[in-house]
Protein backbone atom coordinates (compact mmCIF):
# COMPACT_ATOMS: atom_id res chain seq x y z
CA UNK A 1 0.00 0.00 0.00
CA UNK A 2 1.48 3.32 -1.07
CA UNK A 3 0.69 6.60 0.60
CA UNK A 4 1.71 10.09 -0.48
CA UNK A 5 2.39 12.92 1.92
CA UNK A 6 3.13 16.55 1.09
CA UNK A 7 4.54 19.14 3.44
CA UNK A 8 4.98 22.88 2.91
CA UNK A 9 8.55 23.65 4.04
CA UNK A 10 8.98 27.21 2.88
CA UNK A 11 6.35 29.76 1.96
CA UNK A 12 7.14 33.43 2.24
CA UNK A 13 8.76 36.59 1.03
CA UNK A 14 12.41 37.08 1.93
CA UNK A 15 15.13 39.65 1.62
CA UNK A 16 18.21 38.31 -0.15
CA UNK A 17 19.95 37.91 3.24
CA UNK A 18 16.93 36.11 4.69
CA UNK A 19 16.71 33.84 1.67
CA UNK A 20 20.38 32.96 2.08
CA UNK A 21 19.76 32.03 5.73
CA UNK A 22 16.97 29.67 4.68
CA UNK A 23 18.36 28.16 1.47
CA UNK A 24 22.08 27.68 2.06
CA UNK A 25 21.74 25.53 5.20
CA UNK A 26 19.40 23.22 3.26
CA UNK A 27 21.86 22.89 0.40
CA UNK A 28 24.84 22.52 2.73
CA UNK A 29 23.08 19.76 4.66
CA UNK A 30 22.46 17.87 1.42
CA UNK A 31 26.11 18.33 0.37
CA UNK A 32 27.27 17.09 3.79
CA UNK A 33 24.93 14.09 3.56
CA UNK A 34 26.32 13.08 0.18
CA UNK A 35 29.89 13.70 1.31
CA UNK A 36 29.42 11.33 4.24
CA UNK A 37 27.65 8.83 2.00
CA UNK A 38 30.52 8.99 -0.48
CA UNK A 39 33.12 8.56 2.26
CA UNK A 40 31.23 5.66 3.77
CA UNK A 41 30.74 3.90 0.47
CA UNK A 42 34.31 4.34 -0.78
CA UNK A 43 36.40 4.05 2.34
CA UNK A 44 34.41 1.87 4.67
CA UNK A 45 32.67 -0.45 2.22
CA UNK A 46 34.79 -0.15 -0.95
CA UNK A 47 31.67 0.64 -3.01
CA UNK A 48 31.13 2.97 -5.93
CA UNK A 49 30.31 6.53 -4.84
CA UNK A 50 29.68 7.98 -8.29
CA UNK A 51 26.07 8.93 -7.56
CA UNK A 52 26.96 10.86 -4.40
CA UNK A 53 29.82 12.65 -6.12
CA UNK A 54 27.56 13.61 -9.02
CA UNK A 55 24.92 14.91 -6.63
CA UNK A 56 27.49 16.97 -4.71
CA UNK A 57 28.58 18.59 -7.96
CA UNK A 58 24.97 19.34 -8.92
CA UNK A 59 24.24 20.85 -5.51
CA UNK A 60 27.36 23.01 -5.65
CA UNK A 61 26.22 24.34 -9.03
CA UNK A 62 22.76 25.09 -7.60
CA UNK A 63 24.45 26.89 -4.71
CA UNK A 64 26.40 29.11 -7.14
CA UNK A 65 23.29 29.88 -9.17
CA UNK A 66 21.33 30.83 -6.07
CA UNK A 67 24.21 33.01 -4.87
CA UNK A 68 24.19 34.86 -8.20
CA UNK A 69 20.43 35.30 -8.02
CA UNK A 70 20.62 36.63 -4.46
CA UNK A 71 23.37 39.08 -5.44
CA UNK A 72 21.24 40.32 -8.34
CA UNK A 73 18.23 40.71 -6.03
CA UNK A 74 20.37 42.59 -3.51
CA UNK A 75 21.69 44.94 -6.20
CA UNK A 76 18.16 45.61 -7.45
CA UNK A 77 16.63 45.99 -4.00
CA UNK A 78 14.34 43.06 -4.72
CA UNK A 79 12.68 40.63 -2.37
CA UNK A 80 12.22 36.98 -3.19
CA UNK A 81 9.07 34.86 -2.93
CA UNK A 82 10.15 31.33 -2.05
CA UNK A 83 7.94 28.27 -1.81
CA UNK A 84 9.04 24.71 -1.32
CA UNK A 85 7.14 21.51 -0.84
CA UNK A 86 8.41 18.08 -0.06
CA UNK A 87 6.57 15.00 -1.25
CA UNK A 88 7.10 11.71 0.55
CA UNK A 89 5.82 8.45 -0.82
CA UNK A 90 5.45 5.62 1.64
CA UNK A 91 5.96 2.32 -0.14
CA UNK A 92 5.32 -0.69 2.04
CA UNK A 93 6.58 -3.14 -0.58
CA UNK A 94 9.18 -5.45 0.85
Amino acid sequence: MEKDFQFQLIDGEFTPAGAAKVLFPLINNKINYHSLESFSNEIRFDKDATNSKKRISELQEVQLQIQELLEEAENNGSKLKITSQIKIELDNAK
